[in-house]
């Protein structure tokens, strides 16, 4: 028997559809190659040499970036990974799946042609699933950059078909798996939108900065009066204040030095309704200490490094805390609480011994000479290398050898393969997750955060409770929490204090 023999049972009528489905794919071809199109002749050519290798959409991402807002920074990476999925998906399945040749140029107009032909096959269109991948990713972000984006992804798409490198239906299915690769993204590291609600309602809009039980209340500020934001300094803190107090134009601001921001939100509490920092984890810590013991509100303007507590509540912008305090939409949190001899105090978003209060230790030494990051990648080459040994304290009934003991205040989810966001801001619980102390301690760390919160782990345990005791902790025995670092030595109790702050947070909205 002949090896060229094709002995695929097909359906009747098999030929036939497809070759009137070829022949209309042509005719609308031939359609778009015979209309004048006003002003794309200039235009569409180059746009199309423009998203050769995704040079147009790393471009837009990096102008997206550019705008140094958070909502816009995630758009641009969804997009970028969306990108990167979709020209995966087309170079190694796409392409090779159906080879069908290029479209005949006879019918377009000889200014159309690019100057330098593709020679892969047609089906289908990798600028389209570029283009509509990276639109995609974006609009999935935010509505308001994706209904940007999605006029030149459209153009690009167009611009296959009008400089004849591509059947119209080439480029239909090529945007239809840019598409299904955005979606696949969002699969694995889920929208903001997505992500569970919080598990506690807003708190009631009220006037009075108390309701009848003593709990603080979120009052509505339209224009900021009643609002004093406390600011630790620096040009990007005050730039980010400046821009709040453009849209709260009766509120207050406070400048002073890092080291003296304690004293100055004691000194805002006396007369504010509502009491605001911008600052880092530390300056936050600080201030929900103040604002709990005068029973205020607290509204915080991210502008440190991490800004974990921002970040899980929704807060990445000037204009997202501005339409909270304007609304008075706030949710009561959780405060943790730790207590060891005479040292006490709380925590909003996590408190840790072992390594990583050596490691906190080292970049608060090293941040003020080469900056944040540089001493974050320095204190944890220190960690890695080994030059420690692990904490020796009691706990579950076990004196414990441990590299690492972490608490958070709630419980900490993975977002697809990315770790680490709070939804729930108020579940009652805090989140322990402990590094045995067995081992190398780059070994163990690196495992447990490969690995997740496993629960039956040799490397590492996590359990869920309201409260916490451990004791044989060593004299001088390092304690970071939000940031901050102190000793500690004895009994350690962690604790919570539930539903015990009001913090304003922005609704979620579709922007």
């Amino acid at each position: 028997m002949s090896p060229d023999v094709d002995l695929t049972v097909r359906p009747p009528g098999h030929h036939i559809l497809r070759d009137r489905f070829l022949a209309a794919d042509t005719r609308l071809f031939e359609a778009v190659a015979a209309r004048h199109w006003p002003g794309a002749g200039p235009v569409l050519p180059r746009l199309s040499r423009a998203a050769n290798h995704g040079v147009l959409w790393f471009a837009t991402a990096a102008a997206l970036a550019a705008t140094r807002s958070p909502r816009a920074r995630r758009a641009a990476t969804r997009g970028l990974a969306s990108l990167a999925l979709a020209s995966a998906t087309i170079n190694t399945i796409g392409k090779r799946s159906v080879r069908r040749p290029r479209p005949l140029l006879d019918n377009v107009p000889l200014v159309r042609h690019l100057k330098r032909q593709p020679i892969t096959t047609s089906f289908p269109s990798g600028h389209s699933a570029s283009a509509a991948a990276f639109a995609t990713g974006v609009a999935l972000e935010s509505r308001g950059w994706g209904a940007a984006v999605a006029p030149v992804a459209a153009a690009v798409a167009l611009s296959r078909v009008y400089t004849g490198v591509h059947f119209p239906s080439d480029v239909l299915v090529g945007a239809a798996l840019g598409v299904g690769a955005a979606y696949a993204v969002r699969g694995l590291a889920p929208t903001r939108e997505l992500l569970p609600p919080p598990g506690r309602p807003h708190s009631p809009k009220l006037s009075t900065p108390l309701d009848e039980g003593g709990t603080p209340m979120a009052p509505a500020l339209p224009d900021g009066e009643g609002l004093v934001v406390v600011a630790g300094g620096g040009t990007a803190t005050m730039d980010r204040v400046g821009a709040l107090l453009d849209a709260l134009p009766r509120a207050e601001a406070v400048e002073c030095e890092p080291d003296d921001v304690r004293t100055e939100l004691e000194k805002a509490a006396t007369r504010a309704r509502v009491l605001g920092v911008c600052g880092g984890d530390g300056a936050v810590n600080a201030a929900a200490e103040v604002a709990l013991r005068h029973g205020l509100p607290l509204a915080v303007l991210p502008g440190g490094t991490r800004d974990h507590c921002a970040r899980d509540l929704g807060v990445e912008d000037v204009r997202e805390l501005a339409r909270a305090v304007r609304d008075g939409d706030a949710v009561r949190v959780d405060v943790g609480r730790f207590s060891s001899g005479d040292t006490e105090g709380v925590f909003l978003s996590m408190c840790s011994l072992g390594v990583y209060p050596q490691l906190a230790r080292d970049r608060e030494r090293w941040s003020r000479l080469i900056g944040g990051r540089p001493a974050d990648v320095l204190g944890a080459a220190r960690v890695l290398r080994g030059d420690h040994h692990p904490l020796q304290a009691r706990f579950q009934d076990r004196t414990r050898p441990l590299w690492l003991l972490f608490a958070g205040n709630g419980t900490y989810h993975r977002t697809g393969p990315v770790p680490g966001r709070r939804h729930d801001l108020a579940d009652g619980l805090l989140d322990v997750r402990v590094v045995h102390g067995d081992g190398h301690p780059a070994l163990r760390l690196l495992a447990a955060a490969a690995t997740g919160p496993l629960t039956r782990s040799p490397l590492h345990a996590a359990i869920r409770v309201p409260r916490l005791h451990l004791d044989r902790i060593a004299p001088g025995t390092l304690l970071a929490y939000d940031d901050e670092v102190t000793e500690i030595s004895g009994d350690l109790t962690l604790s919570k204090l539930p539903e015990a702050l009001t913090v304003y947070q922005p609704r979620c909205t579709d922007s």
